[in-house]
C-alpha cells in the first residue's frame, strides 16, 4: 500500500551503506527514531550484506541490492540497478522528496528525478554532502586509471547538485564545499546519527588521569592517518601507555602495513588491533582511556570525536574538516596539523601533563549538548521543510 493510502507522504532514501536483516542495532534505533515523524513513510535502497538482494519492513521499508565483491562492480550495480527501481517507487508512491546520501548517489536522484517528471510526478531533490567527496576515495585506497575516475566523479557531483532542491552538510567543511558547488540552495547542517544513549550512560571505571591507554576508532584506510598516529606513539615517554586501534580493515593491504610498521618501530607489544566492535564496547573502551586520538587526513566531521567526549574522554585530532568546529584546542583536546607527527607525538605527550579531568568533563558537557536524536529527527524536519519550500 503506497504512503498516499496512508495519509503519509512517502520518502524515498537512496544510499549505498550497507544494511542488515534485521538492521543492527545502531540502524534498528536510526530508523525508528526517523519513523517517529509519523507524517512521512520512508522507502530505503540500499546493499545488503550479501550477494542476495532483500526486501523487508523495519521502521522502514528497504530495498537493498545484492551486494557484488568488489567496489567496481558494486558502483556499476548502484548505477545499473539503483535508478529504475527509484524511478519505480517514485511513480508507485508519489514520492514527494527524495534523500540521496552522497553527490554521487545524488546523481542517480537527479536523473529519476528528471525522468519521474515526464509521467507528471515533482518530487524534490535532497543531496547530502558527509565528507570531501572530491578527494577521500583517493586517500582511502589505490583507484585504476585516477584522473578518468576523478573526472567522472566530478561530472556526477555536479549534475546532482545541479538539479538538487536542498542540501544537508554536518561541518562547516562540508558546508563550503556544497556551498561552491550549489551556492543558492538552502542548508541544514547537522551530525549524521549516534545512539549517544550508550555513550552517556556508559559509566567510567576510573577518572581520566587514571587512565594511561590510547584509542584509536575507525576504520583502518590511509585517509584515517593511523601510519603517522603509530609514529607519533613510538616516542612517546610512557612505557605503560598502550594504544587500542578500534575498528575494521577495510583496507587489507593497508591494516598489514600497520601492523608491519609497528613491528619496525619496536612497539608491537603495546599496539593492540581489536577490530570492529559494537557500538556498547566502544563505549567501554572509550570510557576506559586518557585520550581517544582521530589523526585523519581528511574529514567530514568524526562522529566517533562526539562518542568519545560523552564518556568524558578528552581526543586530539586533525585540524581538517569539521573536526575543529567540536574540539576546542586545549579546552577538550587539542587540534594538529594533518601528518605532522611532530605535532602529535608532542600533543601526546601534553595529555600526560594536563588537567584531563576537567578537559573531560568540558567535552562531555559540549557533546551533551551538541547531538541527540531529538536534534536529528529536528534537522531532517527542517531540512524536509526546506526542500519542499523551495521554489
Amino acid at each position: 500500500m503506497s504512503g498516499r493510502h496512508l495519509g503519509k507522504s512517502t520518502i524515498c532514501w537512496l544510499s549505498s551503506g550497507r544494511y542488515r536483516q534485521p538492521l543492527d542495532a545502531d540502524q534498528a534505533l536510526k530508523w525508528q527514531v526517523m519513523a517517529g515523524m509519523r507524517e512521512y513513510d520512508f522507502r530505503v535502497i540500499g546493499f545488503s550484506t550479501s550477494l542476495r538482494p532483500r526486501r523487508f519492513r523495519q521502521s522502514a521499508e528497504f530495498y537493498l541490492l545484492g551486494q557484488p565483491p568488489t567496489s567496481p562492480l558494486r558502483y556499476l550495480t548502484m548505477f545499473a540497478l539503483a535508478p529504475p527501481l527509484l524511478f519505480a517507487l517514485v511513480l508507485r508512491h508519489r514520492s514527494q522528496l527524495i534523500v540521496a546520501q552522497s553527490p554521487y548517489e545524488g546523481a542517480i536522484a537527479a536523473l529519476a528525478k528528471q525522468v519521474a517528471r515526464l509521467f507528471g510526478a515533482r518530487p524534490r531533490l535532497i543531496v547530502e554532502n558527509h565528507n570531501n567527496f572530491e578527494e577521500d576515495l583517493f586517500l582511502q585506497r589505490r583507484v585504476p586509471l585516477p584522473r578518468l575516475y576523478r573526472r567522472l566523479m566530478l561530472m556526477a557531483a555536479r549534475y546532482a547538485f545541479r538539479h538538487a532542491d536542498a542540501l544537508r552538510v554536518i561541518s562547516t567543511s562540508t558546508a563550503a564545499r556544497a556551498r561552491h558547488y550549489a551556492p543558492t540552495l538552502p542548508q541544514a547542517r547537522f551530525m549524521t546519527f549516534s545512539d549517544t544513549e550508550i555513550f552517556r550512560q556508559t559509566p567510567r571505571g576510573a577518572p581520566v588521569e587514571a587512565a594511561l591507554d590510547i584509542v584509536y576508532a575507525g576504520v583502518l584506510i590511509p585517509r584515517k592517518g593511523v601510519h603517522h598516529l603509530l609514529g607519533a606513539f613510538a616516542r612517546l615517554k610512557q612505557p605503560r601507555a598502550r594504544l587500542h586501534l578500534v575498528g575494521g580493515a577495510e583496507n587489507a593491504d593497508y591494516a598489514q602495513a600497520l601492523r608491519r610498521q609497528a613491528a619496525a618501530l619496536g612497539i608491537a607489544e603495546r599496539v593492540r588491533f581489536v577490530g570492529a566492535v559494537s557500538q556498547a564496547e566502544l563505549a567501554r573502551i572509550l570510557a576506559a582511556a586518557r585520550v581517544m586520538v582521530l589523526p585523519s587526513l581528511s574529514e567530514g566531521l568524526g562522529r566517533v570525536v562526539i562518542e568519545s567526549m560523552l564518556v568524558g574522554t578528552p581526543v586530539i585530532g586533525s585540524r581538517v574538516g569539521g573536526i575543529p568546529d567540536v574540539i576546542a584546542d586545549g579546552e577538550t583536546g587539542y587540534l594538529v596539523a594533518p601528518g605532522d607527527e611532530d605535532a602529535l607525538a608532542a600533543a601526546l605527550a601534553r595529555i600526560y601533563r594536563a588537567d584531563v579531568n576537567t578537559m573531560g568533563a568540558k567535552a562531555r558537557r559540549f557533546a551533551i549538548e551538541y547531538f541527540s536524536p531529538e536534534s536529528y529527527v529536528a534537522g531532517y524536519r527542517e531540512l524536509f521543510a526546506l526542500a519542499l519550500g523551495a521554489p
